[in-house]
Parts: C-alpha cells; structure tokens; sequence
C-alpha cells in the first residue's frame, strides 16, 4: 500500500504527439481545460502536418489520464495514432496553455 501511494505521488513529463482529424476540432481547447482540472502543466500546440503536440508534467496517474484522453480526443475528432515518449519531470511550467508556434 505505501509503495502505491509513492509511485502514485511521482511526477512525470510525457512528450505527446496526437495524428488524424485532431486539427480545427477544439482538441487543444479540451486538452488544456482536462489539462488544468487535473493540475497538469506544460502546454499544447498543432504542427503542420494534421497533427497536435503536448508536453505534460504532473503526477503520474493524472498524465496517463490526459494521455489516455489523446487517444479518444473530443466527438468530433478521429485520432489515427499517438505517440508518447515519457520524461523526467522537469517543472518548468507554471500552467499549462496552448501555443501557437
């Protein structure tokens, strides 16, 4: 039970790249709003190439939420693939918000 909840309390960074219809859905609105109601930071943009990018840093269970969400996306968006390269935490950020560029 105590190692549990030690694992539970780790912090994590995971590097996010989201493919298919991800682009003009909302997705980077809903990923910043789940973002922020999970305590999450970092931010989330789109790329050129019909895809979105994310960096989380937080506890471990509440990123692979928000990475299991990037899977599904919001009803209007149709994900392809996602890949997740995982990190150290490193606590740069402050929020978490949406760039662009």
């Amino acid at each position: 039970m105590v190692k549990k909840l030690v694992l539970d309390a780790m912090k994590v960074r995971a590097h996010v790249f989201i493919s298919g219809r991800v682009t003009g859905v909302f997705f980077r609105y809903h990923i910043q709003e789940l973002a922020r109601k999970l305590g999450i930071r970092g931010w989330v943009r789109n790329l050129h190439e019909e895809k979105v990018e994310a960096i989380f840093e937080g506890k471990s269970e509440d990123v692979e939420k928000i990475v299991k969400f990037c899977h599904e996306g919001p009803p209007s968006a149709r994900v392809t693939h996602v890949e997740v390269k995982w990190g150290k935490y490193t606590g740069e950020f402050q929020d978490f918000e949406i760039r662009y560029r």
